[in-house]
């Protein structure tokens, strides 16, 4: 506690708690974590399967989330899933096009004939 004042008793408007090493801004009268994703993460939008994988850890796998949580690794286990899931599913779906013949051409000039294709 007494990292938080300075010499004069004020709080101060940011320290480092030595505990767990998290430095701490003033705002207001709370002190806020300052606590930033890595680069590499900031940018990602959690798609479909990473949002699936969220709920399924939540859900089903509570200790798991929680020790992906608490090692800050849920954010990077979700992306790998999410990445890895999409471009399985769009290998799929290039695959079963080509097997069944249906490329942009067709749906272009016959779109009844590639829906049916589709179904």
């Amino acid at each position: 506690m007494e990292e938080r004042y300075d010499e004069n008793g004020n709080l101060k408007e940011r320290f480092v708690d030595s505990k767990n090493g998290i430095e701490y801004v003033l705002q207001r009268n709370y002190y806020i974590p300052n606590i930033v994703a890595p680069s590499n993460i900031k940018n990602f939008r959690l798609g479909k399967y990473g949002r699936l994988r969220l709920n399924y850890l939540k859900a089903n796998k509570k200790a798991e989330y929680m020790i992906l949580q608490m090692e800050n690794k849920l954010q990077k286990h979700l992306m790998d899933v999410d990445s890895t899931a999409t471009k399985r599913v769009n290998a799929i779906i290039k695959e079963l096009a080509k097997k069944e013949n249906v490329t942009e051409e067709l749906k272009a000039n016959n779109q009844l004939e590639w829906v049916r294709e589709n179904e």
